[in-house]
């Protein structure tokens, strides 16, 4: 069974709604405590990352979904929820993370961009992926629904298996061991995203 955290920083109704696409049932599950039961957990995120911690902090989830972490279970991140993965965030100061993979998280740096873009990077577009379970199936390049204004640097490249560029080349999917990543929405993102999601699933 998958569980998707409930800690009130994401819409949890449209990651439901595409598992249920593919006929697998989940759980929206908001009691740290039954983490441990379930085969794969699902961390969803909108809105700012100092936020989402403190949410996270003020439910007892953090050490509850580290502990998950270390079962070897797979977990995945979404948007906000791969960030959180991250050791910390410079977005609207300093915030420390979960801590589940070594890197940080800043600001798009608009001084490197070769022509006037948009932030936050929004809407359709492609991410080139590395060979990795999570992306079978699917071409090394394709198309994904962005919505962000902060991207992750991994310490370390092999965490890497995706990279988007929007202005430069920043990273756009993690996986280190059972912890996975992915900026953009696979919920959002039609076949692409749904074909990720039942990988996910499949693992």
């Amino acid at each position: 069974m998958i569980a998707i955290i409930d800690y009130n920083m994401g819409n949890l109704a449209s990651v439901q709604n595409a598992f249920a696409k593919l006929g697998k049932d989940t759980v929206v599950e908001s009691d740290p405590t039954k983490f441990k039961e379930y085969d794969k957990l699902i961390l969803p995120g909108v809105g700012a990352f100092g936020d989402a911690m403190t949410h996270l902090q003020e439910r007892n989830m953090v050490e509850a979904i580290k502990e998950f972490a270390q079962s070897g279970k797979p977990m995945l991140g979404i948007c906000l929820g791969m960030q959180l993965l991250f050791e910390s965030s410079q977005e609207f100061g300093s915030h420390k993370g979960l801590g589940l993979i070594e890197g940080e998280v800043i600001h798009f740096d608009s001084s490197k961009f070769s022509e006037p873009l948009k932030i936050p990077h929004m809407g359709w577009n492609r991410m080139f992926t590395k060979e990795h379970k999570l992306f079978e199936n699917l071409d090394d390049e394709h198309y994904l629904y962005f919505v962000h204004t902060y991207h992750v640097v991994c310490k370390n490249e092999e965490d890497i298996i995706g990279e988007t560029y929007y202005g430069y080349k920043f990273t756009s999917a993690v996986a280190h061991n059972n912890i996975m990543g992915i900026q953009p929405h696979p919920e959002k993102s039609h076949d692409n995203g749904l074909k990720i999601l039942e990988n996910f699933i499949n693992l």
